[in-house]
C-alpha cells in the first residue's frame, strides 16, 4: 500500500518535476532584472559575526534568545531549553556535493559550540531544511517534532523520541513551552519517488506569554491571515525572503521579499527576521538581492525601522 500524499489547502499554479527540468534545461521564460538588481553580486555575501557563546551557554532564565545559524536554521533558547529549527550544517544542501548547491557561508555557530539540544523542529524534508547527519548525531537523546508523515523516516535514522504533528495540533514540552504546527504552502521530497509523502509546516512557540513563529518554506496564501487571527500579535517571526526566481516556477512554493512583508502584516508580527537567503543559492536571483528588495519593500510599506530586519549570520536577538 502506497503512503498517502499530502496536498496544499489552497489552489495554486503547478510546481513539479517537469517544471524544474524545464527551468534547469533553460526552456523557461527568462525574467528581466532591473538595473538595481544588476548591482547584486555573488562575490558579496551576508555579514558573519562570532556568536555570543557566553550568552548562548548561560542564557537568561526569563528571556527568549534567537540565533541565526544560516539559511532557515535557528537556535531558539527559552530560558535554559534549547531548540533547533531546521538545523543544516552540511556543506551542500543536496544528496550529492553538487557545486551549485554548496554552502556560501559557514554556519553561524559551529556544531561543537552548540549547547545541549532539547528539541528539534523540522518544517519539511527538503535537503536545505533536513540534514540527515545532524539527525543521526542528535537521535538518541533529543525530541524531534516533525510534520505528519515524517516520523517513519526519523525512526529509520535512529530517532527514539518523535512527535509527528498535523496542522494546528499543539504539544507541550519542557518548562511550559507550547508548540503549534502551523499550515504552509509548499511540498516535500527526498527523492523523485517520495514526493509529498510527508507534510510541511511552520512552527509557533509560546512561552511565558511570548510568541515566536518560523514559517518554514512557503508560497503566499490565505493561511497567514488565519495564523494572525488565531495567534496574533506575534512577538518575533522568522520569515523567508529568498529562492523566488523564476516566478513562473517558484511562485507557489517560495515568497518574494515583498510577499514576506505582507506575511509580516498578516500574522500581526511585532518584529520579523529575514531567513532563507544568503547561505545557499537555490534559484536564479543573486545572493544579496533578497535583502535589497526587502529593504525597499519595508520602506515602501512604511514599516518602522527594525520592524522587519535581518541578522548577521551568527547574530542573536533577545526578547
Amino acid at each position: 500500500m502506497r503512503p498517502p500524499r499530502f496536498t496544499n489547502t489552497h489552489s495554486h499554479a503547478p510546481h513539479g518535476v517537469g517544471g524544474v527540468l524545464k527551468w534547469k534545461l533553460g526552456f523557461g521564460a527568462e525574467e528581466k532584472r532591473s538595473s538595481s538588481d544588476a548591482t547584486s553580486s555573488d562575490t558579496t555575501l551576508p555579514t558573519v559575526v562570532p556568536p555570543d557563546l557566553e550568552a548562548i551557554h548561560n542564557p537568561a532564565p526569563d528571556a527568549i534568545q534567537v540565533t541565526w545559524i544560516g539559511h532557515a536554521s535557528f537556535l531558539i533558547q527559552c530560558g535554559d531549553v534549547s531548540i533547533l529549527i531546521d538545523p543544516v550544517f552540511a556543506t551542500h544542501c543536496s544528496p550529492l556535493p553538487v557545486p551549485s548547491l554548496r554552502r556560501r557561508q559557514a554556519p553561524g555557530i559551529s556544531w561543537h559550540d552548540l549547547p545541549p539540544i532539547d528539541v528539534v523542529l523540522i518544517t519539511h524534508n527538503h535537503y536545505d531544511h533536513l540534514d540527515a547527519a545532524v539527525v543521526k548525531k542528535l537521535a538518541p537523546s533529543t525530541h524531534f517534532i516533525v510534520p505528519e508523515g515524517l516520523d517513519s523516516w526519523m525512526q529509520k535514522k535512529g530517532v527514539e523520541q518523535t512527535s509527528a504533528m498535523p496542522w494546528w495540533k499543539q504539544i507541550s514540552v519542557a518548562s511550559g513551552i507550547q508548540i503549534t504546527c502551523c499550515p504552509a504552502q509548499h511540498a516535500s521530497a527526498r527523492t523523485p519517488m517520495n514526493r509529498d509523502q510527508s507534510h510541511w509546516c511552520g512552527w509557533l512557540i509560546e512561552w511565558r506569554g511570548r510568541k515566536i513563529y518560523h514559517s518554514g518554506d512557503t508560497g503566499y496564501c490565505p493561511h497567514f491571515k488565519e495564523i494572525g487571527n488565531r495567534f496574533g500579535p506575534i512577538d518575533l517571526a522568522m520569515l523567508p525572503i529568498g529562492a523566488y526566481s523564476p516566478r513562473w516556477l517558484m511562485e507557489p512554493m517560495h515568497v518574494t521579499p515583498e510577499e514576506a512583508v505582507q506575511i509580516h502584516g498578516d500574522i500581526k508580527s511585532k518584529q520579523s527576521i529575514a531567513c532563507h537567503w544568503g547561505t545557499f543559492r537555490l534559484t536564479d536571483e543573486p545572493v544579496m538581492e533578497p535583502l535589497q528588495r526587502l529593504e525597499a519593500a519595508t520602506q515602501k510599506q512604511g514599516l518602522p525601522e527594525g520592524a522587519f530586519t535581518h541578522l548577521p549570520i551568527g547574530g542573536s536577538v533577545r526578547l
